[in-house]
């Protein structure tokens, strides 16, 4: 699909999220004359009720509140291209693009968030993408905990044409892991993707297993996993992010990847997300379509944001 297209559909896509924090912004701005303290009062109040976080939310007022008297701001028209300026600034720094490939192959992505965060979508999602790319890719069920995982990953097998490498319920998640890299290594695929269970109810031993399959995986490709990417269900908002502060005490996780933005008005949390964990969004997922898992880039997502 032309860029143009892929832009008009996040536009469109992020309309809740536009009415929840943009419209606020612009009602709150028309037919202000002056910028007061009331002004960054009722902002920080849009900014909170969007889930950019309390945190994000007086950072950012800080630095908008400097910038206009450091620029003689007198209106609050001047005041709106300052916010688009800050959001933009906060979602910009890392590395926002995936790179795909290893010195030697596979290289290898290990797959983590809660479960209905999208996680096992995502994995297919990818190996169909990379797949239409002309690569080979294989998917490891690692979700050995929820039945219903590697039965959806093969699904997604069989519609890709990815391989997959799956033990029977129960089993223990390291072992397919392994056993995945193994596979990998003698097909030489391109691309390994590894799903994993996401249940945080029991926090401590899942956190153990992850770091457990890591280092059994390692004993076959000392460099595995590559990518760690984390999956947020937007709709989740300010929990979304204390999940994800959960996974980095556990793992070194390289991107995010946030899913459902198309079905919440609390699409701020990206911004809180970027700004207190540091870890930069690599995909976005703004529908239920293959095409709906777009490459995130700030600019991008901030225009669309504001229309």
């Amino acid at each position: 699909m032309a860029e143009g297209g892929m832009f008009g559909r996040l536009k469109d896509r992020l309309s809740k999220t536009r009415e929840n924090l943009v419209g606020n912004v612009k009602r709150l701005f028309g037919g202000r004359l002056k910028i007061d303290d009331e002004v960054f009062d009722q902002l920080e109040e849009i900014l909170i009720e969007a889930d950019v976080g309390v945190d994000t939310t007086m950072s950012i007022l800080d630095d908008m509140r400097a910038m206009a008297r450091e620029r003689g701001f007198t209106t609050p028209e001047e005041l709106y291209e300052a916010l688009k300026e800050e959001m933009i600034r906060l979602l910009e720094p890392g590395d926002h693009a995936l790179n795909w490939t290893a010195p030697e192959k596979p290289h290898v992505t290990l797959i983590t968030g809660v479960n209905g965060s999208g996680k096992t979508t995502t994995a297919g999602k990818l190996a169909a993408k990379l797949i239409a790319d002309g690569r080979a890719v294989l998917l490891g069920a690692a979700d050995t905990f929820r039945a219903a995982a590697a039965e959806q990953l093969s699904i997604w097998s069989e519609r890709s044409g990815a391989g997959i490498i799956k033990h029977k319920e129960g089993s223990d998640p390291a072992s397919v892991a392994y056993d995945a890299v193994d596979a990998a290594i003698a097909r030489g695929v391109d691309n390994l993707l590894i799903d994993t269970a996401g249940r945080l109810h029991t926090k401590v031993n899942l956190m153990e297993e992850l770091k457990k399959i890591q280092r059994v995986m390692r004993k076959r490709l000392p460099e595995a996993p590559h990518e760690v990417l984390l999956v947020l269900d937007a709709t989740t908002g300010q929990n979304g992010l204390q999940q994800a502060r959960v996974f980095t005490e556990a793992l070194e996780v390289t991107g995010v990847i946030l899913t459902k933005l198309d079905g919440t008005a609390k699409g701020g949390m990206i911004v809180a997300i970027q700004k207190e964990l540091g870890i930069p969004i690599k995909l976005i997922g703004v529908g239920e379509g293959i095409d709906d898992l777009q490459p995130f880039h700030a600019r991008e997502f901030v225009e669309a944001l504001f229309g």
